[in-house]
């Protein structure tokens, strides 16, 4: 053992000089390799040190071949924005030239534009001075003639102009309510009439005044105005619309009427129609002559299926009730309505509520055409009583004390009803100073009468049966006989058929030639009415042609100026 332990001893320290060589071999080791890193870092630095060199000799040499390049494209963009600007300034100046050649041009078309401008002007001026010389000239024309003066008015498409309630086709409910009456002036009225299979025919219409879909109220009574002047001249005069049912001559005539209501609206002035209006305008006019020397009347009565209804007339109990009376001829060849009811009126507001308590009682029926037919004639009249004192024509009214003595003398003779607005009755004076005062003076009466027709129909358009079918035949009837009363004196017949029918018995002064007669004919733009439209403007041009000679004037005493 001991042996074992001196041999492993001894190898032990063998082990212990390996150990310690091993390790001095590996800090050797150690040290080169740190050297070979220490190398191999410097070689990497020299290495990236030559790169970098070489890529910046190699960005420099491509920066100058930009810049060369740069270079060069800036001369060029130079010398083209040159060029350029050189091109863009000849054509500024080409074009300040061309401007300043057109001001002048424009200069010379605004002079040339002005002088056509006065020209058309002054051609205008003597165009409408014409125009008035030969409306005054026509005026005088029909004046001598006694022709009967026809305007005519289109209303504008309504909701029930279309083919609704008739078994048609689509396509001629769209030709239905396919707009074919129009005005082409404000003389002539221009019809397209077609047929299947056949060109379509434009038919002109020539009238006094012909009013488009778009004229107000205002236009239309603006050229009836000047016939009411004539009333307080001394002449009768008689306004009557004319045309189917639904054609617009109960608005034309009276105005809008109320919801479930005959009675129309006074409270839109402007939709007003010529009834209301001429009112107006009547005691507009009496109210600039002296005090005293007129009083309006006025009666309303309806031509029923050949019958005339008297609608202010008042029971016991003075309600209103429409009352028959009959028209029969005087001796002095006019016609007359025996205890007709005229009640007196002093202004435009009693008279709009004496005509609505008159249009209560009118008939209306609806059809398929027009939900509130008018199934009668309306007759409304103004009697408009004029009082001139004979004792000295010469003069009417020398001062104001004889003013006030006249005006005393005449209130002696006016109807009672002047005074408590009773319905009149002829009151005769008995005391001697009002035999004295009827002795002094003398009553001119004139009349305008403002008559809204009832529609004409075709009956199977309308749809009517029973007691409306039997509304309708007296309706066309009537209208047929005004349109042979019209013919026999456009052919100066000896006989003309007044008596034919009641309306016609009714207005054989104002329609004979004892007025001046407005005939405004109202008709319906569609397709859907074209026969009905046509026979209208018909009857509107045959009442042109008749001449019924000149209109008689009341005779007024000579009177003169007061001073």
């Amino acid at each position: 053992k001991e042996e074992r332990i001196v041999v492993l001893e001894t190898e032990n320290a063998a082990l212990h000089l390996k150990l310690a060589e091993y390790q001095g071999l590996a800090g050797r080791s150690t040290k080169e390799v740190l050297q070979l890193y220490a190398a191999r870092g410097q070689q990497m630095k020299l290495q990236k040190s030559s790169v970098v060199t070489q890529l910046h000799g190699a960005i420099k040499k491509r920066l100058k071949q930009d810049l060369k390049s740069l270079h060069s494209f800036a001369l060029e963009l130079s010398k083209d924005f040159q060029r350029q600007s050189k091109t863009c300034l000849y054509q500024v100046l080409a074009a300040v030239h061309g401007i300043q050649l057109q001001n002048e041009a424009m200069r010379m078309f605004q002079i040339k534009a002005f002088d056509l401008e006065q020209s058309l002007q002054e051609v205008t001026e003597r165009y409408e001075k014409e125009k008035q010389k030969r409306k005054a000239l026509h005026n005088s024309l029909v004046e001598l003639r006694g022709n009967i003066r026809v305007h005519c008015r289109i209303r504008p498409l309504l909701p029930f102009d279309d083919a609704a309630g008739y078994s048609v086709s689509q396509d001629r409910q769209r030709n239905f309510s396919e707009k074919v009456a129009c005005a082409a002036d404000d003389e002539t009225v221009l019809v397209k009439c077609s047929r299947p299979g056949h060109a379509s025919v434009n038919k002109t219409f020539q009238f006094e005044r012909v009013y488009n879909d778009l004229e107000s109220q205002d236009a239309v009574f603006a050229d009836v105005a000047p016939l009411l002047t004539s009333l307080l001249d001394g002449y009768n005069v008689c306004i009557m619309a004319y045309g189917q049912t639904g054609s617009g001559k109960t608005y034309t005539m009276l105005g809008p009427q109320l919801e479930g209501n005959l009675a129309f609206s006074t409270e839109e002035e402007s939709e007003l129609g010529i009834i209301p209006r001429a009112t107006q305008e009547v005691f507009r006019l009496i109210s600039e002559k002296p005090p005293g020397s007129y009083w309006v009347e006025v009666s309303v009565v309806e031509v029923y299926n050949n019958e005339i209804f008297d609608l202010l007339a008042k029971d016991s109990y003075g309600k209103v009730f429409g009352v028959k009376r009959d028209v029969v001829t005087t001796r002095e060849g006019k016609s007359d309505v025996p205890l007709l009811t005229h009640e007196t009126v002093e202004s435009a507001s009693e008279f709009l509520h004496l005509v609505n308590k008159g249009l209560q009682l009118r008939v209306t029926h609806p059809t398929l055409v027009h939900a509130h037919s008018s199934r009668s004639h309306l007759v409304v009249t103004l009697t408009i009583t004029t009082v001139v004192f004979g004792d000295n024509f010469g003069t009417l009214w020398e001062d104001e004390q004889t003013s006030q003595r006249l005006n005393k003398e005449a209130s002696c003779t006016f109807p009672q009803k002047m005074r408590d607005n009773k319905s009149t009755s002829s009151s005769r004076p008995s005391s001697p100073v009002q035999l004295e005062a009827t002795e002094k003076m003398k009553q001119v009466k004139t009349r305008l009468q403002l008559v809204d027709l009832a529609g004409s129909e075709c009956v199977g358009m309308s749809g009517v049966t029973g007691a409306a079918l039997r509304e309708t035949s007296f309706i066309n009837r009537s209208l047929s006989a005004l349109a042979d009363v019209l013919g026999a004196i456009a052919e100066q017949r000896a006989h003309v058929p007044y008596r034919n029918s009641k309306l016609t018995h009714l207005l054989q002064d104002s329609v004979g030639g004892d007025a001046k007669l407005l005939v405004m004919l109202c008709i319906s733009p569609g397709q859907k009415y074209l026969t009905e439209s046509m026979q209208s403007l018909g009857f509107g041009t045959r009442a042109r042609q008749v001449q019924r000679g000149q209109v008689k004037k009341k005779n007024f005493p000579l009177l003169s100026k007061a001073k």
